[in-house]
């Protein structure tokens, strides 16, 4: 049995500006499926982002954070969502495989527990990834989420057609994943009479690169061999990011206007870009599935009622969404690796002053070549990186956003050595939590 230990009271009191908006808003919680920082055209970072017209109107409207984390790969990242704690909490500290590992504890107390004490109604649809190889259909529904439907794994093998689970079974789908997961969420928003919170985990533009239908992006009538994906993946992972994109906005103009102007909407990435579409821009570090910025540093934007529209330094991890939607809901759920980061949708500052990010998996049979495990921590501009079985490297993130350039590998100064010892003793203090 799950044991509730939160406290349903009223925190918005404490927002003057967003409660006079919508006292209790719906919240939208849009996930990219491998979508990293390079990818967005609403950061300068990078050359070859894809068209994303409606993404970016929402990052031109609404609140831009410059300093968002995720884990570097998906499972972990939805994990810390669902529990508002770290990896090294739950134990999952990676991409759950198909067989062999246990995946996010049924009997974990979750995000959708915690919001079963309030008005809100909710849901999650599309790509889950929790479950372990023992795990049951019925997953979702045992960590709350009576109504799923979507992607129970990883991913698809084939975006057109594939298996949706719903109800504890599997359900065969012949619809452009990204379409029929939009379909779904209309349906099920539509139906609703108070306020809700929808967590919308779209697995595009996650591998395989399948060429979208042509209605929903502007890449032309490209072939769609395996030979010819395979020679050009950024182009068809561009395909699948403007057609993700171009759902969102089917999404967004589809919903009742008084609905959607009392609608918090949140789009982020689940972790860095895929490795085959980076072409080398972070160097020997690589990106998803890493513990470097290329892994873990993600497009991150809020548009809603009450939202100061702008760009925002302050920090943001995936743990944080968990106090961050309870507190919308009026319930205090405090957890130590979960902060509340409303007070900064408002223009007010944040209470968090770290990163912290972590890369752990005990068998090893399914990992990457391009994995790397271990642990992160920022705090300000400096970042110490800690992989397994090798120095720590220190990283000054305000010159240096691509980590190209270690600190501490001709030596260290007296001044490294300070940041050296308080980033590791802040890491030491994550960890004994």
């Amino acid at each position: 049995m799950k044991i509730r230990s939160f406290l349903a009271t009223s925190c918005l009191a404490a927002l003057p500006m967003m409660a006079q908006a919508a006292d209790q808003p719906n919240i939208l919680l849009i996930i990219a499926d491998d979508m990293g920082l390079d990818a967005s055209n609403c950061y300068s970072l990078g050359d070859q982002q894809a068209p994303m017209p409606n993404v970016e109107a929402m990052c031109n409207d609404g609140l831009v954070f410059l300093n968002a984390y995720s884990a570097p790969v998906c499972s972990p990242t939805r994990a810390t969502i669902m529990t508002g704690q770290y990896g090294l909490r739950t134990g999952v500290g990676s991409a759950i495989p198909r067989e062999g590992t246990n995946g996010l504890a049924a009997d974990a107390e979750s995000l959708f527990d915690v919001l079963e004490g309030s008005d809100y109604a909710t849901n999650l649809l599309g790509k889950w990834h929790l479950a372990g190889a023992d795990a049951t259909l019925d997953h979702p529904a045992e960590l709350g989420v009576s109504d799923y439907w979507g992607v129970f794994k990883g991913g698809v093998r084939d975006y057109f057609k594939w298996p949706a689970v719903t109800a504890g079974a599997e359900m065969p789908v012949e619809e452009y994943s990204t379409t029929a997961i939009t379909n779904e969420a209309l349906d099920w928003i539509g139906a609703q009479g108070s306020p809700w919170f929808l967590w919308l985990a779209y697995n595009a533009p996650h591998s395989p690169f399948h060429l979208p239908p042509q209605d929903l992006h502007r890449f032309g009538d490209l072939p769609t061999d395996e030979e010819s994906i395979k020679a050009d993946q950024l182009t068809y992972y561009q395909a699948m990011l403007e057609a993700l994109d171009t759902e969102i906005g089917r999404l967004l103009d589809t919903m009742d206007p008084e609905v959607r102007e009392d609608t918090i909407v949140m789009f982020i990435g689940d972790n860095g870009s895929p490795n085959q579409v980076t072409r080398g821009f972070y160097g020997e570090h690589s990106a998803k599935g890493t513990i470097y910025e290329g892994g873990t540093h993600v497009p991150f934007v809020v548009t809603g009622p009450g939202i100061e529209p702008g760009k925002s330094e302050g920090f943001v991890g995936t743990t944080d969404f968990f106090a961050t939607v309870t507190g919308f809901a009026g319930i205090d759920a405090e957890r130590p690796d979960s902060h509340d980061f409303r007070p900064l949708l408002t223009g007010g500052d944040g209470t968090r002053d770290y990163i912290y990010v972590e890369h752990f998996q005990e068998d090893r049979a399914d990992s990457k070549p391009s994995d790397v495990f271990g642990w992160a921590v920022r705090q300000g501009n400096h970042k110490l990186v800690a992989v397994e079985d090798t120095e720590f490297e220190l990283y000054d993130l305000a010159t240096d956003p691509r980590e190209l350039t270690d600190l501490l590998a001709d030596g260290t100064s007296e001044e490294e050595a300070a940041i050296l010892t308080r980033l590791k003793t802040r890491a030491e203090e994550i960890r004994a939590e």
